[in-house]
């Protein structure tokens, strides 16, 4: 009647499904190289080369010089590349200077995008590789 309950123990796919913290990179902070992760990223800090992540939050202090890949990226600061995602928002304090392959675009008033917006095929993942064509000898 009184005695304790055996607690079932937790499968072992539980902390995959917790949710994870956002990794940052702080103000002040310049990474020389590429970053790569499957959770989310908030950067305030500068990249020199691609940033790829789930989701992806630049604040108004960073800058990215290189290729973004994400599944949602929100921009606050500057990128100087291609943005590749299924979600783009670009906030008004944005500066983007380079391409946005998106499914989704939504551009604050007072943003800057000087590029092409160019939208994924409706059955095309967000992360489709681009196609290079190479001139034959």
């Amino acid at each position: 009647m009184f005695s304790k309950a055996t607690k079932a123990p937790e499968p072992a796919n539980a902390q995959a499904r917790k949710p994870a913290l956002a990794s940052l990179i702080a103000p002040g902070v310049t990474v020389r190289g590429d970053i790569v992760t499957e959770g989310d990223l908030h950067l305030d800090g500068a990249v020199e080369g691609d940033v790829s992540a789930g989701r992806l939050t630049l604040g108004e202090t960073a800058w990215v010089q290189g290729v973004v890949t994400a599944d949602s990226v929100e921009v606050r600061g500057r990128v100087n590349g291609t943005i590749s995602a299924r979600q783009v928002h670009l906030c008004a304090s944005a500066h983007v200077d380079g391409d946005i392959r998106h499914s989704e675009l939504a551009i604050d008033a007072g943003a800057h995008f000087e590029g092409r917006s160019l939208m994924f095929p409706a059955d095309a993942p967000a992360t489709a590789p681009l196609l290079i064509a190479e001139a034959a000898e």
